[in-house]
């Protein structure tokens, strides 16, 4: 195509909860937990997540290109469960494997991934018990740990994050939904001809909604909910413009459930 004509297509967003957390279910696991801020997903959990890798392959009616990550544990075991069923070899849409443990090769060219740091959950105490926060508020992750839990070859280690760090504790709440706004933007803004999937927390996935769809009020965000956005992409000499995201996902669908603020007043 000659580059001074105009090509329109839609660019695809997916913004995904992690799975079953297991603080959730065992209130002992903090106890002796190294680092109770970060807790794990419990079994059900990893395969409730590639359950929903398996929902993306088969109803999703576009393909995922990239997959950026919260760096913590939860999200990156969501991640690579996730991943897993995107990429699967020899995929049988009609199996009943339960995870991927069950997949016996994957073909990493299908999907990227990366971690980034304005995924993460929100540094404040009604998503963080003051209880389990670090003494000196800083949150560590040993990044390279994390990348290598990710599915083999899949890593882009290309990619720049948006955020080289965490936002500091105590984040505000409009603080957190402008930054989980701000990265879904960015990060679309940077990938603009794929389509992506964020892996974040529940607050992210309410912020996709509710900045982008107006005058409305998330009540529930479910594990592995998500939620789908999509803009219109123009691209002419090679530069691109880009209009509003559309959030497709209705109240009741993907786990979410949400209000127009009038029915609330």
């Amino acid at each position: 195509m000659d580059s001074s004509e105009t090509k329109t297509y839609y660019q695809n967003v997916v913004v995904m909860r992690h799975g079953d957390r297991i603080d959730h279910f065992d209130l002992t696991w903090v106890k002796t937990a190294e680092t109770p801020w970060d807790p794990p997903l419990i079994n059900e959990g990893l395969a409730r997540a590639f359950h929903t890798g398996r929902t993306f392959r088969n109803l999703l009616p576009f393909p995922i290109h990239r997959v950026f990550v919260s760096p913590f544990l939860r999200c990156v075991q969501t991640a690579s469960e996730v991943v897993t069923a995107l990429c699967a070899v020899d995929y049988d849409p009609d199996s009943d494997s339960q995870s991927s443990i069950a997949v016996g090769s994957i073909d990493p060219s299908k999907v990227k991934v990366s971690i980034e740091y304005g995924l993460c959950e929100t540094l404040r105490r009604e998503a963080i018990s003051p209880d389990v926060v670090p003494k000196d508020g800083i949150f560590r992750f040993d990044v390279p740990q994390l990348e290598a839990m990710l599915p083999s070859g899949t890593l882009d280690r290309t990619f720049e994050p948006v955020y080289k760090e965490l936002p500091q504790w105590e984040e505000t709440v409009m603080g957190g939904r402008s930054r989980y706004k701000q990265i879904i933007k960015a990060l679309a803004d940077q990938y603009p001809s794929e389509n992506l999937l964020s892996l974040t927390h529940a607050e992210g996935v309410a912020t996709s909604v509710s900045e982008f769809l107006e005058d409305t009020a998330v009540a529930e965000v479910d594990y592995c909910a998500y939620s789908e956005l999509r803009r219109p992409i123009s691209w002419k000499n090679e530069s691109f413009t880009a209009g509003n995201f559309e959030v497709l996902t209705k109240s009741g669908q993907n786990g979410i459930t949400y209000f127009a603020k009038e029915q609330l007043r």
